[in-house]
């Protein structure tokens, strides 16, 4: 079942009543309900939320990714539960003794399917993808010769233009890209910790400022899904996280994804990603379950 993303921009009351999140306003008798079972992410941005501490905790208890806005509107972070799954220990046992080849060749996995999608996204918008399959093409174990920011170079400036450059705090679309990866960072942190996986144990990314490196990794194949929206935000003249720009970079979850002969939900594909990084850490299969953008 897709999950429901709820995104909270004005003053509100957020409690819990029956297993159930209610709504409310100041000075306002009306209310609304909304089931918890069926939430996948809940955003919170304006500074005037107030939110109780039971409502946090069932949020939690369901796995439900609570995000965290700051002044500036930019989601800042996220609640982690420290129990996430029934074999969290036994997952946390498989992933510690994961090996340095597995984790090299997972990280080759991801890298492929990276630049495969960035190239059929420069195909699907009319431009040459083909440029990118000798990168894609000859992707050695653990990436040691960095075909991903070669690909990257050509990628972004056939994408937005040859004076672009990816810069967290650069000139636009740079922040419409940073809140689109903030948000799927988010669901794949989500995803994670519901197969019992820590995000905070990552195969490449490994800053030790970094809280979540594993969901650093696993998002590297989504990536492409945000820069199609945002391709498409800046082509209708959206250079500023406006309301319906963030409306449209939230709907990312539940755009189309082909895995394998299916089309699942990204939001729903990203379980199956997760799943099968516990598997390969653990031997029994070797290759991961990884999206293709059509």
């Amino acid at each position: 079942m897709i999950k429901q993303t709820l995104f909270f921009t004005t003053p509100a009351i957020l409690s819990l009543r029956n297993g159930q999140m209610v709504i409310s306003w100041k000075d306002a008798e009306e209310h609304l309900t909304r089931p918890i079972e069926n939430m996948g992410c809940v955003i919170l941005e304006h500074p005037m939320i107030s939110v109780t501490l039971p409502l946090l905790n069932e949020l939690v208890h369901n796995n439900v990714a609570v995000v965290l806005c700051d002044n500036h509107q930019m989601p800042s972070a996220m609640l982690q539960p420290l129990e996430a799954n029934a074999t969290q220990s036994e997952s946390l046992r498989i992933q510690l003794s994961a090996t340095e080849p597995t984790k090299k060749q997972v990280w080759k996995q991801l890298v492929e399917a990276k630049i495969r999608n960035q190239a059929a996204l420069l195909s699907k918008l009319g431009q040459d993808g083909d440029v990118l399959k000798p990168f894609y093409q000859s992707v050695r174990s653990g990436d040691a010769d960095n075909r991903e920011g070669a690909a990257a170079r050509i990628y972004w400036q056939r994408l937005f233009g040859p004076d672009f450059r990816r810069d967290r705090y650069g000139p636009a679309p740079n922040l419409l890209l940073n809140y689109g990866y903030a948000i799927l960072r988010a669901a794949v942190t989500r995803a994670l910790l519901g197969s019992g996986l820590f995000p905070n144990l990552g195969v490449f990314h490994r800053n030790r400022y970094n809280a979540f490196p594993l969901a650093d990794d696993v998002m590297e194949p989504y990536r492409p899904f945000v820069d199609e929206i945002v391709h498409a935000l800046t082509i209708c003249g959206t250079d500023e996280l406006t309301r319906q720009a963030k409306e449209a970079l939230v709907g990312v979850l539940t755009c189309d994804v082909v895995m394998g002969k299916l089309m699942r939900p990204l939001q729903v594909a990203l379980t199956h990603t997760t799943a099968s990084f516990l598997k390969t850490f653990a031997g029994s299969e070797r290759r991961l379950s990884l999206p293709t953008l059509q």
